[in-house]
């Protein structure tokens, strides 16, 4: 059964060629969305293997956050930055889920994953997501539960703002922009649980604070955030 299955899948790829979203060559058998190359040189932060680290003191004295990581270093130009653009405009939530899946396996094998009861993706508006179709940092919540085996849930928050982009915004001009814009609309979901609240970039953290914020008053026991790339 294998062998049959094995031999559609090269005739489907003789027709419909798979490729890397990061250097655009052939994947090979077992590879999905990036190959196993540009897997071993995105440009991780490591931050997961340093509690005191960029991110996590950005976020220090704003959020009671218990861990504090990006993944990725998020550079102009570089394989990140493509990455991420095909993820929030191309139609590839596939980018977000491997990269999360990769992430999360990571933290699993460091037991890093029992610290958390659940996954909560930073949400993105109504209107926005009828267009994009999906939320990109849903889908790095979705490869991180995978890889974590941590259960995941893009019903807790709710943007009831449509907020203008972040870029190129001051850091008092991103807070304004986000203040107000989130809600928690199960509460009984967030309380007494150790949270891990995702995004795909931090830059100056003001979103992430803002969303993060309502998760404390609504008694979530502990903390924490990760997301796919720092921006600096």
């Amino acid at each position: 059964m294998n062998n049959v299955v094995d031999l559609v899948d090269d005739f489907v790829s003789l027709i419909y060629p798979r490729y890397c979203m990061g250097c655009k060559g052939d994947l090979r058998k077992g590879e999905d969305s990036l190959c196993t190359r540009c897997l071993s040189e995105l440009p991780k932060t490591n931050y997961h293997l340093y509690p005191d680290n960029p991110v996590r003191n950005r976020l220090a004295g704003r959020l009671p956050i218990r861990f504090g990581w990006a993944y990725l270093k998020f550079r102009k130009s570089g394989i990140v930055q493509r990455l991420l653009h095909q993820l929030k405009y191309q139609n590839a939530p596939e980018i977000g889920t491997k990269l999360g899946l990769v992430f999360g396996h990571e933290l699993e094998i460091l037991t890093l994953s029992s610290c958390f009861d659940l996954i909560i993706p930073v949400p993105i508006h109504s209107e926005r997501l009828k267009v994009r179709g999906y939320n990109q940092s849903a889908a790095f919540a979705d490869g991180l539960s995978q890889g974590m085996k941590v259960p995941w849930s893009e019903s807790v928050t709710v943007r009831r703002t449509y907020a203008s982009t972040q870029t190129r915004k001051s850091r008092a001009d991103r807070w304004d922009n986000v203040k107000d814009a989130f809600v928690i609309n199960e509460s009984s979901l967030v309380y007494g649980r150790r949270v891990l609240l995702v995004d795909d970039v931090i830059t100056t953290g003001a979103t992430l604070e803002a969303c993060g914020q309502h998760l404390v008053q609504c008694g979530c026991r502990e903390l924490s955030v990760a997301c796919i790339a720092e921006a600096q």
